[in-house]
């Protein structure tokens, strides 16, 4: 396999993952008031862990919460 195939496979896998992102905004899910507390003050403490945070919230994956943030920081 030569090594201008496999930039052509980068490239395609790229736009799967930049797909599958914009897939999953689609089906956000609001964050309870006392998720939203806790993301917060945990993002405060750990930064951008998400699997930590959201290690913490029964039921919620890194992804819901990484989304819940950026979502919530794209309107300020």
């Amino acid at each position: 396999m030569s090594s201008e195939s496999l930039g052509k496979n980068s490239k395609i896998m790229g736009g799967r993952e930049r797909k599958e992102v914009n897939s999953t905004a689609k089906h956000f899910v609001d964050f309870t008031e006392a998720e939203e507390d806790l993301v917060f003050r945990m993002h405060r403490l750990v930064g951008n862990r998400w699997e930590l945070i959201a290690g913490r919230i029964p039921g919620r994956t890194a992804e819901e919460v990484e989304m819940f943030w950026a979502k919530r920081h794209q309107d300020q």
